[in-house]
């Protein structure tokens, strides 16, 4: 990762005082361009042949509508590489102290005039593990500003504990924290230049509003890492996944 002791022990710390992190210039810009060039070969080449479960439009017959997609390192071998080895899981490993597991790669967008708000919730509402220690890599791909719906965390907030949470009728972020109110929580919003980092633990709250821009871009990938020692319930995760899977395709929100 290229950081001297002091400087990582010091990131280590705010992380884990906060719940969440953002590192400048995590990505250089030969290594962005590269990873840019990488992920439309994959929405090009990989992308349509993805299950249906995996892929999420705004609108399901609209293309340009893509806002979501699912375990990129499961159907390319470059993104699991970019997975499994290098700076971002060196990154996962300081943060939780300790060996990591890979769990999901996803490709996030919010685009111009199509796009929702992503509601507050925490992670770990989705990660069937105990204890709560994993970790999201959110890689900005584009500038994102407050207009394009830039991350919003609530500091602290993983360190009380997961809030319930209902069904949402967001298409990718199926449970909220329902009772949420902005205005009485500690809430950052987090601008990033392409290719800054933000960190958060699973119990972090966050939120966006929509992409209100007319014509910028917001896209991202998200890395997820447990640590190795969470005991994972495998069947209770299948289970949700292949439900949630059959309610959006009776909505039709999935082909």
């Amino acid at each position: 990762m290229g950081w001297e002791a002091d400087e990582l022990a010091a990131q280590v710390a705010d992380f884990e005082r906060d719940g969440f992190l953002r590192l400048e210039g995590f990505l250089g810009a030969e290594e962005l361009q590269a990873l840019r060039h990488e992920l439309e070969r994959f929405l090009r080449e990989v992308a349509p042949r993805m299950p249906a479960d995996e892929v999420y439009r705004e609108q399901p017959d609209e293309p340009a509508s893509l806002k979501q997609l699912q375990q990129l390192g499961a159907h390319d071998g470059w993104f699991r590489a970019q997975q499994h080895s290098g700076p971002f899981v060196e990154l996962a490993r300081a943060l939780l102290g300790g060996e990591v597991v890979p769990r999901n790669l996803q490709y996030f967008d919010k685009p111009a005039g199509l796009s929702r708000a992503t509601p507050a919730h925490q992670d770990g509402a989705y990660f069937p593990i105990r204890p709560q220690r994993a970790v999201t890599l959110w890689l900005a791909l584009d500038a994102v500003r407050e207009e394009q719906g830039c991350v919003r965390y609530v500091r602290g907030s993983h360190a009380r504990g997961l809030r319930e949470h209902t069904p949402s009728e967001t298409l990718g972020f199926s449970r909220h924290i329902a009772d949420y109110e902005p205005e009485h929580e500690d809430e950052l919003a987090q601008p990033c230049e392409a290719g800054d980092l933000l960190a958060h633990h699973s119990l972090c709250i966050h939120r966006c509003e929509p992409n209100r821009s007319r014509a910028r871009q917001r896209r991202a990938l998200g890395f997820i890492y447990y640590h190795a020692d969470c005991e994972v319930d495998e069947s209770a995760d299948r289970s949700y996944q292949n439900t949630l899977a059959a309610k959006l395709r009776a909505a039709g929100r999935i082909t």
